[in-house]
């Protein structure tokens, strides 16, 4: 395949992506058009995910394998995936990155969609991966060497320390944020945060909710289910029994404020976190 071919790919790739996550947005069309997925996934071939979580590895090394709206594995033996990108892209459209923002992306694994949110940013902003994984961040550092302002830090992202960002973008599922997500937040920043329950062999499950900073206090809005890896450091016992009872008696959907107090009389209370929670209308 010559590289003309494979950019008609990537722009029919681009298409299908949006459209399966019912998006119309030119500049993330643009930025899946333009950016190499193979750059990021090492040599092929490469392990798709497939119905039932089992993967099927492609017959050959021709990145044409990749555009596709699949899960590409980065390691297929802990079930590490490239996110499945019309899932990733409806929750990049949400944050509404705009040209000039600084994006701190937590869970930056090996960087792909880091580079879409770098792209989204513009040549005035910049974006910071964080990773857990000592040698994911060393890949993911490698393979984003050729897109300036783009730093990662490797590190537990609710410890790792950040300048201040007009979006936060966690891609593992925690049972809280963590204080530096909503403390580095700007007036007007938002916070991509998948809230997760265990799900057994599925890793987790629950929903993704955008929260907004208005001053001191934080907007709150359902924006997808997820199954999601879950987010190490983020994950504790109380945390993740407090958020089951809430899944188990739904209304997800209504939370509209976040708090970061506990509950008091009169909040309309979908999550008692304990020392901050989540409220409807």
């Amino acid at each position: 395949m010559t590289i003309d071919d494979l950019a008609v790919v990537r722009r029919a790739y681009a298409k299908q992506v949006l459209a399966a996550a019912a998006v119309a947005d030119a500049s993330l069309m643009r930025a899946l058009a333009e950016t190499e997925r193979e750059r990021f996934l090492g040599p092929g071939p490469w392990k798709l995910m497939r119905f039932g979580g089992n993967y099927v590895e492609t017959p050959d090394a021709d990145p044409v394998y990749l555009y596709t709206d699949d899960l590409v594995a980065i390691d297929a033996a802990r079930g590490l995936n490239n996110g499945q990108p019309s899932f990733l892209s409806k929750l990049i459209h949400a944050a509404r990155i705009r040209p000039g923002d600084h994006v701190v992306h937590v869970g930056t694994g090996t960087g792909y969609y880091t580079a879409l949110m770098r792209c989204l940013a513009g040549p005035h902003g910049c974006v910071t991966g964080i990773e857990v994984d000592p040698g994911l961040a060393a890949r993911a550092a490698d393979n984003l060497a050729g897109y300036p302002g783009a730093t990662v830090l490797a590190g537990d992202g609710g410890d790792t320390d950040f300048a201040p960002a007009d979006v936060v973008f966690v891609n593992a599922g925690a049972v809280r944020p963590a204080p530096a997500w909503l403390d580095r937040l700007k007036d007007g920043g938002r916070l991509v945060l998948p809230l997760t329950v265990h799900g057994g062999d599925t890793g987790t499950r629950g929903a993704v909710f955008l929260v907004t900073r208005r001053g001191g206090a934080f907007e709150a809005r359902h924006v997808s289910p997820t199954r999601i890896f879950p987010c190490i450091g983020g994950r504790e016992p109380d945390g993740e029994a407090r958020l089951a009872d809430a899944f188990a008696r739904g209304g997800g959907m209504d939370v509209t404020a976040l708090h970061r107090r506990a509950p008091k009389r009169g909040d309309r209370l979908w999550l008692d976190g304990g020392d901050w929670c989540l409220t409807t209308g």
